[in-house]
């Protein structure tokens, strides 16, 4: 599989680069990666990028958006941050990718059991880590079951990976709430704006439109 250049770029759609990454992930599943030379592309990017998706997704060492996707050097924009969640920073990388590079799909990518999720639902304390998790208590906020607080842990599974779901779909809206440039993008139907879980279990993604 060949690096992708201006001319294929230009005629992917957001439909499209979402099914590229779907197919992708099931190559995944299936253990049948797309075989790819990899010094090749090398080369061929060497002179200039040409992705279809900008993805946001966690640090999580389980979780790498180029392996679980299938795809190759210089076919997506992978920013990532524990717990996936968007700050102004992040926000000006993803306008980057679609407005001035050309990526015509933004993922916000969760997955189950993540290590950030459970330490905002313990409310972890441990030196800036502290603050970073604010940006997750939102999300832990919205999950109104259980109502225990005995439940509402991250020994209870079920409830941090729903807040790992929720948190998806906050970290859209404030992407389409705060990013002017994404959000007229996604109006005219020149990008796509989707969510997604990863099953650390089985590797399987379960897409969130």
């Amino acid at each position: 599989m060949k690096a992708h250049t201006k001319e294929t770029q230009a005629t992917m759609t957001p439909k499209k680069a979402l099914d590229f990454l779907a197919e992708g992930n099931q190559r995944f599943q299936d253990n049948l990666k797309a075989h790819r030379n990899l010094l090749e592309q090398v080369n061929d990017t060497s002179t200039g990028q040409f992705p279809f998706a900008t993805i946001l997704s966690c640090i999580d060492s389980r979780v790498s958006a180029e392996l679980i996707f299938d795809q190759g050097l210089g076919d997506i924009f992978s920013i990532r941050i524990a717990g996936n969640f968007v700050n102004q920073d992040i926000l000006g990388s993803m306008e980057f990718g679609c407005k001035l590079a050309g990526t015509k799909l933004v993922v916000v990518l969760g997955h189950t059991s993540c290590g950030a999720i459970k330490g905002a639902c313990d409310n972890a304390k441990l030196g800036n880590l502290t603050a970073m998790l604010n940006n997750i208590k939102p999300a832990v906020n919205a999950v109104l079951e259980p109502k225990e607080a005995s439940s509402r842990t991250s020994s209870n599974l079920d409830f941090v990976d729903n807040v790992a779901a929720r948190n998806v779909t906050l970290t859209i809206e404030r992407i389409r709430r705060e990013s002017e440039v994404l959000t007229t993008m996604e109006e005219n139907g020149e990008i796509m704006i989707v969510g997604a879980m990863y099953n650390i279990n089985d590797g399987s993604v379960n897409f969130i439109n």
